[in-house]
């Protein structure tokens, strides 16, 4: 008499088995995020008086493209809890495809997503670069943080979401 367990074994096994054979098996391989959110400073440390850049990328890791990205920036908790730390954004630019600058729409804690610009291609990013200004009356020793979330809309339909994604904090020195 044979065993059920054996029979259902080996159907399983044959069902695997023609699945791999159509390529339809699940892989084990990972997927990238198809946005990212990258950001980065040109400098670790200020005084007062001084400035930073603050550099956002995103990256369509998608094989359709960006159409419309949705942005938000806001100070860390520990950057809300030193009110002498005095600080804005001053400027913003946007780095196009062609390696050119452009001014950005608008500047601080707001929806960043329309200063992207226009759609971005499967492979490419676009960098947002916010200018961070330290007012000369500013405390000492303290850090200034960012948190964010983003939204990407494909022209597929989908889209992605994420965060929170954290800057570079940027420490205050007094000379």
């Amino acid at each position: 008499m044979r065993s059920p367990l054996m029979r259902r074994f080996g159907l399983g096994a044959v069902l695997t088995l023609v699945l791999a054979l159509f390529g339809l098996a699940p892989s084990a391989s990972a997927d990238s995020a198809p946005a990212g959110l990258t950001f980065a400073t040109d400098a670790a440390t200020t005084t007062p008086g001084g400035t930073v850049h603050l550099s956002m990328t995103i990256t369509n890791n998608n094989t359709y493209d960006i159409w419309f990205v949705y942005q938000t920036i806001d100070p860390t908790y520990l950057t809300t809890q030193r009110p002498d730390l005095k600080y804005s954004f001053t400027g913003c630019s946007l780095a196009a495809s062609d390696g050119t600058a452009t001014a950005c729409s608008g500047t601080g804690p707001t929806n960043l997503g329309t200063d992207y610009g226009a759609t971005v291609p499967p492979g490419q990013s676009r960098t947002v670069t916010l200018t961070l200004s330290v007012a000369a009356d500013s405390g000492c020793n303290g850090n200034i943080g960012f948190y964010s979330y983003y939204y990407a809309e494909f022209s597929d339909s989908t889209n992605t979401s994420g965060g929170p994604v954290y800057t570079p904090e940027t420490r205050v020195l007094c000379a």
